[in-house]
């Protein structure tokens, strides 16, 4: 027997863009599948939405809201596939990525085998998404892989991967704690458990790039500074335990460098923890530095308005990029949803 597959879709007020991912859901090549929509108390249409595609073989459960990680686990305790796909409620997936890695994995014979593969962003239009290889985008051990990740400041996105249920039950729950960076710490406890990535070219995944609306965006809330701060502690007792090695921890003191700048001026605290853990791994953190065009308004008005000066600039570029992006879209009358052209 052919093994089913369970793509799994947590979504909250993911009206406008859930029809597009169940469509693609919904137009994977390997026909043993479910699909379940764990709709997360969306104070929008997101359950009538994913209602309209019950005739097509799609589940939809409601619940009261509870975050993503919790809704995730939700969608896994519904499901009974012998792989299981994580898809989030804005992403595609091309036609046959899931036939091309279940093929993969099935030659393999061995469920503890990771499998991954290509992934790239886009925000209106599909068919805009660049595929730009990583260090990631190779076969590779659980250690290689994360001290890749840790030292090139590089990630594979939720959807790329397509896990047994075997190594997905060996890996426990996703983190309810964490309300950013909860697929990177749950993903990090996945390859942990496994015997390796097998990566599968041509297996590909189109990210929506949301930016301020993104559950990814830490933004400058305290408690999202807080839960990156806990992933990040976990990412590192993860590589630390397979492979203490000189090079694994300054791929943790690069993590430490890359990532602290978040925290830095808000929450001197978290920089102090992330300070300390460097030196104890043999190097340290620096004060980040602004560049001229945020120094003047330090000077004049201190760190935290600088910083936030910074961040707004971001944003102002991103939603130019974005705007720009969706004129487009408008124009060439495209309806978002990937088809065989793609």
């Amino acid at each position: 027997m052919k093994p089913l597959v369970s793509i799994l879709i947590p979504a909250y007020n993911a009206e406008r863009w859930l029809s597009d991912t169940l469509r693609s859901a919904v137009a994977q090549t390997w026909d043993w599948k479910e699909i379940i929509v764990v709709n997360d108390g969306s104070k929008d249409r997101t359950e009538e939405i994913a209602r309209c595609f019950e005739s097509s073989g799609v589940t939809v459960y409601t619940q009261k809201n509870q975050g993503a990680a919790a809704t995730r686990n939700k969608a896994f305790s519904l499901c009974k596939g012998d792989y299981i796909q994580w898809l989030d409620a804005d992403d595609l997936l091309a036609p046959d990525k899931i036939s091309k890695q279940v093929q993969v994995a099935e030659e393999k014979q061995n469920k503890r085998l990771l499998i991954s593969g290509e992934w790239a962003r886009f925000m209106y239009r599909p068919r805009q998404a660049k595929f730009v290889p990583t260090g990631l985008w190779c076969d590779l051990s659980p250690a290689e892989w994360l001290t890749r990740k840790l030292e090139q400041n590089v990630y594979m996105q939720t959807a790329t991967w397509l896990v047994s249920r075997k190594l997905t039950e060996a890996a426990g729950p996703w983190d309810t704690r964490l309300l950013g960076d909860d697929d990177g710490e749950y993903f990090c406890r996945v390859l942990m458990a496994s015997n390796g990535v097998r990566f599968v070219p041509g297996a590909k995944v189109y990210y929506r790039d949301a930016g301020s609306t993104s559950l990814s965006y830490r933004g400058a809330s305290d408690r999202q500074l807080e839960a990156q701060w806990l992933s990040m502690e976990m990412h590192i007792r993860y590589l630390r335990s397979h492979d203490d090695s000189g090079r694994a921890r300054e791929a943790c003191v690069r993590y430490l460098q890359d990532w602290s700048v978040n925290f830095y001026p808000q929450r001197i605290d978290l920089f102090n923890q992330a300070e300390a853990m460097a030196q104890e791994l043999g190097g340290r953190v620096p004060i980040p530095r602004l560049s001229w065009k945020y120094s003047w308004i330090k000077a004049l008005f201190g760190w935290r308005l600088a910083r936030r000066a910074q961040m707004n600039l971001q944003r102002l570029r991103w939603s130019l990029v974005r705007y720009w992006d969706k004129m487009c879209y408008n124009i060439e009358g495209q309806k978002g949803a990937l088809d065989s052209g793609v």
